[in-house]
């Protein structure tokens, strides 16, 4: 993988860990009800699960890369045209994140874990950045544990900004204006990190 392929997929794990989801939604509302340390569990079960998540698609993606590889150069396509799309998504966002309601305890390990795998968010992020970031041209292993690393990297970090922010990224968030400039800020960089996946 070269400098700038890797830059650009710790841009595209930077930007869809940091940005809002159904897991930074639930660990902002987590944190701002029961504090940081409590959340602890739900972070890691988020962080851990989603990098199991994302080896184990890769595994399964290799072998069938192997056997036809063109379909390799098809989704990777299809995950720009997703990564662009999200950015529009995002840029164009509503600017009101609105009222997350809590459950009445946080959120254990092995919930969070098994969220993972019912999070429609997490499933673009796993496929896309396989698609996108990992090699066909051997290496396929080195490349999803490359990825799997990256994502633990800069995921756990974003998630915990989300909660240790809590009340603090709700208020600051909650204008219309500041949700906006978040929102085309983030779109924007994630339209660059596409850019290395086309050369």
């Amino acid at each position: 993988m070269t400098v700038d392929l890797f830059l650009a997929l710790l841009t595209f794990a930077f930007v869809s860990s940091i940005t809002p989801g159904p897991n930074n939604i639930m660990l902002m509302a987590s944190g701002a009800n029961f504090g940081l340390w409590r959340t602890v569990p739900h972070m890691l079960g988020v962080g851990i699960g989603f990098m199991v998540m994302i080896a184990l698609v890769g595994v399964g993606l290799g072998g069938i890369f192997e056997v036809f590889p063109v379909l390799h150069t098809v989704l990777k396509v299809v995950a720009v045209v997703y990564m662009l799309w999200l950015a529009w998504k995002i840029a164009t966002a509503a600017s009101d994140i609105g009222d997350t309601a809590p459950d009445a305890a946080p959120m254990t390990f092995l919930q969070a874990a098994a969220f993972q795998w019912v999070n429609p968010k997490a499933w673009t992020m796993a496929l896309a950045a396989i698609l996108a970031f990992v090699p066909t041209d051997g290496g396929w292993g080195l490349g999803i544990a490359l990825v799997t690393l990256s994502f633990g990297m800069v995921n756990i970090p974003c998630i915990t900004v989300w909660t240790w922010m809590g009340v603090q990224v709700r208020r600051f968030l909650a204008t219309p204006t500041r949700l906006r400039a978040f929102n085309v800020t983030m779109a924007v960089l994630l339209v660059v990190s596409v850019v290395p996946i086309l050369g």
